[in-house]
């Protein structure tokens, strides 16, 4: 206006004031006055004035959670007709103005500054969506994902088994060596691996295990209240974004199959290594306030003694194990880890056992290697014995095996089966033995035991003949006198 009464042009004034001309133009024709005032009338009856102050907010200050849903059925079924579904919106938008003016305080999220070299963080995620495949067949695990929360640096092994403290002490010592240091503190959520989880006692108590490898490394450990993940939101968060890094991967490679766990832990490693060397930067500033790491690692096994029963068998974790039959009888001391046993006699490694992991009822892991030799020297056993599917390594030896009892002798059977298998037992020959079983059924010859003993059968030819070497005694001298000859 004072534009304009200075002369200015309606252009000039609004470009000066801050506005458009045709903005200008409306405000001057509707004399200057504001747009839109405020509306604070009411525009029809209020249909829930009757009930709100005697029914619903005594069942909102009773239970504030309750939903509008509930309270409208609530209503329809107290006063039949009077409420259709139709008004479930303006009682949803009366619902929420009583929360935001009358209902209870609400939890208060506080972000927290996380300092470089303060705390790592640790947690177990489900892997099984990712859908990955070993040797054709579904292989369930878990992901154990460590994290450094200032600078997201991160560290995941894969599990097989659940979340025990093998996997847990075995996970963080690898992340820990690989970080090169160690933060403050180790937080995690309400583990069993870690807490004594009571529901009599107020506070959880740490396991002496837990405590023990925290005090290892100097760290102190801590945890999120129960049942609160996203007090652990650093780790918990940060699970998705990782599998789903770990899903992409897998479309753009174009098999989800893989040939031994080995092959997909390196797959897993080296996505994790491409995030690492994203956040290189920050994770060096990190690294100068991490602490120094001890000597050595701590102990990342739970210890078993066991003896070895007269079937040259062990028993871990309700799962039965063969082992060589020298150790019949012997005690033996057996560290278990989340993959492996290793079986020591005192401070003697004696053998390494892969762990197979217990579904339903007891499980069996019966290595044929272990008992071909008392086999061989009772082939009879073979056939009532109570492991026998665990002595046929693939479909070919079983097949084998049938055509032997259903064309031979019962006794004549077991003997040729058991020798073909001790063939196969020798060295690296279980391939050769099956590839050669795999032809011979496929041209409907029967396998014999003397046919797989010819495939190894070495060439034993006549000693090569030798010129006859004749030497002058001359030349002794020569030689001692320190001449050249």
């Amino acid at each position: 206006m004072q534009s304009k009464q200075s002369g200015k042009t309606q252009k000039v004034a609004a470009a000066q004031t801050g506005f458009s001309e045709r903005s200008a133009r409306n405000i001057e024709k509707r004399g200057f006055a504001e747009a839109k005032p405020e509306h604070n009338w009411r525009t029809r009856q209020d249909p829930f004035e009757s009930v709100w102050g005697s029914e619903i907010v005594p069942l909102l200050e009773r239970s504030p959670h309750l939903q509008a849903r509930t309270i409208l059925e609530l209503l329809q079924k107290d006063h039949t007709e009077d409420y259709p579904d139709t008004m479930l919106r303006t009682l949803q938008r009366r619902v929420c103005e009583w929360r935001a003016t009358s209902g209870p305080e609400k939890e208060i999220i506080f972000r927290q500054n996380h300092p470089p070299g303060w705390q790592g963080m640790s947690d177990f995620t489900n892997a099984n969506s990712l859908r990955v495949t070993l040797q054709g067949a579904p292989f369930e695990h878990l992901l154990y994902h460590y994290r450094l929360v200032y600078s997201t640096w991160e560290a995941v092994s894969v599990v097989m088994g659940g979340e025990s403290f093998s996997a847990l002490a075995e996970g963080l010592q690898n992340a820990l060596w690989l970080s090169s240091g160690v933060p403050e503190t180790h937080r995690t959520d309400s583990l069993s691996a870690a807490y004594k989880n009571r529901p009599d006692k107020e506070e959880e108590d740490f396991t002496e295990d837990y405590t023990a490898l925290c005090a290892h490394y100097q760290m102190e450990p801590t945890r999120n209240n129960k049942g609160i993940a996203r007090e652990n939101g650093a780790i918990e968060s940060s699970h998705g974004d990782l599998k789903n890094r770990i899903d992409q991967a897998l479309m753009l490679r174009g098999s989800r199959e893989f040939s031994s766990v080995d092959d997909y832990r390196l797959f897993v490693r080296e996505i994790v290594a491409q995030h690492n060397r994203r956040i290189h930067k920050k994770y060096i500033e990190e690294l100068a306030c991490l602490r120094a790491l001890p000597e050595h690692k701590t102990t990342d096994f739970s210890e078993e003694r066991v003896r070895v029963t007269s079937g040259s068998t062990i028993s871990v974790r309700n799962t039965i194990y063969s082992v060589p039959s020298r150790l019949i009888n012997m005690t033996l001391k057996v560290h278990v880890y989340d993959d492996r046993l290793e079986c020591f006699i005192g401070n003697d490694s004696v053998i390494k056992l892969e762990r197979k992991r217990r579904k339903q009822g007891r499980e069996h892991r019966i290595d044929y290697r272990h008992v071909i030799g008392a086999l061989c020297r009772k082939p009879q056993a073979f056939r009532n014995y109570i492991y026998q599917e665990e002595l046929f390594p693939t479909l070919a030896f079983r097949a084998t095996w049938e055509r032997l009892n259903q064309e031979l002798d019962s006794r004549t059977a077991c003997r040729e089966y058991v020798k073909i298998l001790k063939e196969a037992a020798q060295g690296d020959q279980e391939s050769a033995v099956n590839q050669f079983l795999e032809e011979a059924l496929h041209k409907d010859i029967l396998p014999r035991a003397v046919h797989v003993q010819k495939l190894f059968r070495k060439q034993t030819g006549g000693h090569p003949q030798l010129a006859p070497i004749h030497q002058e005694l001359a030349d002794y001298d020569t030689l001692l006198s320190g001449g050249v000859q």
